[in-house]
């Protein structure tokens, strides 16, 4: 665990605004998907970013799942979380191997099967298929990642926990993970998966999808999947005490695979920005590198 004062620096993202005029034009890409999903019965919107020579490479490569938070779409990690430019100063400069990130969208599901959508089994079923087929990535667990903030931090626990067969490492920024309820501010009480009949917030609703209901099941089988943990220490929504919670639970029974950062800030990009790619270098120490297709 570490406690950092002040927002941690993407530095490898700094050094790639700093790269001398001669250097090559990056060739990495980010690319919009769509497909129709029977499963939620509507148009399913993904991101892809591409790494630089992975049109002529012949390569099959690693990847990551990357989850939006609460009220987002395919484009915030993109868009908000500069995810272009940290991945390609990381790969460029040899700190982690070449990697597709691929971001779903889906603003209000919270990953997860619920009475009005059933977010965990498009995923699993019809996202992730739909992306092996169009892209040239490893298809077993030791080639896949899953990550995400604020919901997509929930998401992404949930998947890490729930399929340890299918992922080999995870990562957690401002995760929405509140071992009892979530707090009155918190997006998840007015969203779909945690409402009663009439509309209102159901407790049990939460605590039946929360990650707590999912650690026997976990823990009873051999495999443990790597998670990489941080949270704002200003953050609004308690989810600095939340994180530390879950890191001590997971701790307890995997030690060495589990990591916590509490660094300066809120609940904000400016956290999930600057600690990026430290979570990228810790979770592609788990993944096989790129090969022949």
């Amino acid at each position: 665990m570490l406690w950092a004062r002040g927002p941690i620096l993407a530095l490898h993202a700094v050094a790639a605004l700093c790269l001398p005029p001669t250097a090559p034009a990056q060739a990495s890409e980010i690319a919009e998907q769509r497909f129709r999903s029977t499963v939620l019965g509507r148009e399913y919107a993904y991101t892809v970013y591409t790494p630089t020579g992975y049109g002529t490479s012949g390569l099959r490569y690693p990847v990551l799942y990357l989850l939006h938070g609460a009220n987002g779409n395919q484009t915030s990690w993109s868009r908000d979380g500069r995810l272009k430019l940290i991945a390609d100063s990381l790969i460029a400069g040899g700190l982690i191997p070449p990697v597709l990130i691929v971001m779903p969208g889906d603003s209000v599901g919270w990953w997860v099967d619920a009475p009005g959508g059933a977010s965990e089994t498009a995923l699993l079923t019809e996202l992730i298929p739909d992306a092996e087929r169009r892209y040239r990535i490893l298809r077993e667990r030791s080639g896949r990642m899953v990550a995400g903030q604020s919901m997509g931090g929930y998401g992404a626990l949930r998947f890490a926990l729930k399929y340890p067969d299918r992922f080999a490492a995870a990562a957690l920024h401002g995760p929405a993970v509140y071992f009892d309820a979530p707090p009155a501010t918190s997006a998840a009480r007015q969203h779909p998966p945690f409402r009663s009949t009439d509309g209102s917030f159901s407790l049990a609703e939460w605590r039946s999808r929360n990650y707590p209901t999912l650690l026997d099941a976990y823990f009873a089988q051999p495999a443990r999947v790597p998670i990489y943990i941080v949270s704002g220490d200003h953050d609004p929504l308690g989810i600095a005490a939340e994180s530390v919670r879950l890191f001590d639970t997971l701790r307890a029974r995997q030690p060495g695979q589990v990591e916590l950062r509490i660094v300066d800030g809120g609940h904000e990009w400016a956290v999930w920005i600057s600690t990026f790619a430290d979570a990228l270098r810790y979770m592609t120490r788990y993944v096989a590198q790129p090969r022949p297709n």
